[in-house]
């Protein structure tokens, strides 16, 4: 991989897998390529080769924080088939997993005033590994949570409750960092990751409503802001009425009843 300067803009020419070892999907590649070139284009020409060094650095890193992410999502698929089997049910409904784009990534770094370097994003940047749960019921979330954090090699970082401290403009769920051993040859290796939990409904208001401010270019008015609060506070009921039902179901077959559902701060 060299990094070129042409006409005044940056250009990356790579050969053979280079970037398809950080992404799979080759909509993905183009996208992150291009968008990488671009975030790229007020580098001075004293820091390409340094930055050459950087994004090699990176595109091997970038392996390790898939191996994060494969690592939490087996342990959370094996934790879905254990309530199968062992109480006939399963709290997670899916799991949908993310790398943060090169060029996010960089501009998450500059936004913060940091060195580029991969130390640098190892020590500051959280995100670069995601993953989605999604859950049937609000019980749901905070059992998965508390089963998965136990685990002896997961270790908690940080919790950001939203569903029972919600963002003024209604988006709930309940995020945490973990970080999970990566074991290499030069031994273990501590990976951060984002584990977002919700449940379906928290999930489809927050798709849609990133959906809306994307296509307004996140001016949406103040009319507008108010009435995907009110959508999602309705939403949130519905959620705790299917919860309910869900408790009552369980407590007439002689489960466990879960806690109650309470109406978070609005």
């Amino acid at each position: 991989m060299t990094l070129q300067r042409k006409n005044g803009k940056i250009k990356i020419t790579t050969q053979g897998n280079f970037f398809k070892g950080m992404f799979k999907m080759s909509t993905e590649l183009a996208v992150s390529k291009t968008g990488l070139e671009e975030a790229l284009d007020n580098v001075s020409d004293s820091d390409i080769n340094e930055l050459e060094s950087v994004i090699r650095n990176f595109a091997s890193k970038m392996q390790i924080y898939r191996a994060g992410i494969k690592e939490i999502r087996t342990k959370l698929e094996i934790l879905d088939d254990k309530f199968q089997t062992k109480y006939a049910y399963n709290p997670i409904h899916s799991i949908e997993s993310r790398l943060k784009y090169p060029q996010s990534i960089l501009k998450k770094v500059k936004s913060k005033a940091l060195p580029v370097t991969m130390e640098s994003v190892a020590a500051n940047i959280t995100d670069v590994a995601g993953i989605r749960v999604i859950c049937n019921y609000i019980d749901d979330i905070y059992r998965v949570a508390d089963l998965l954090t136990s685990q002896s090699d997961v270790t908690l970082v940080r919790v950001r409750d939203y569903i029972k401290n919600p963002k003024p403009s209604g988006y709930k769920s309940l995020h945490l960092i973990v970080e999970i051993p990566i074991f290499l040859s030069t031994g273990a290796y501590p990976i951060p990751v984002e584990i977002q939990i919700r449940t379906i409904a928290m999930d489809f208001w927050a798709s849609l409503e990133h959906k809306l401010k994307y296509k307004t270019e996140n001016d949406v008015s103040p009319d507008l802001r108010k009435r995907l609060k009110i959508c999602a506070d309705e939403i949130f009921k519905l959620d705790c009425e299917m919860q309910d039902i869900h408790t009552t179901i369980q407590k007439r077959n002689g489960a466990e009843p879960a806690q109650p559902c309470s109406t978070p701060k609005a």
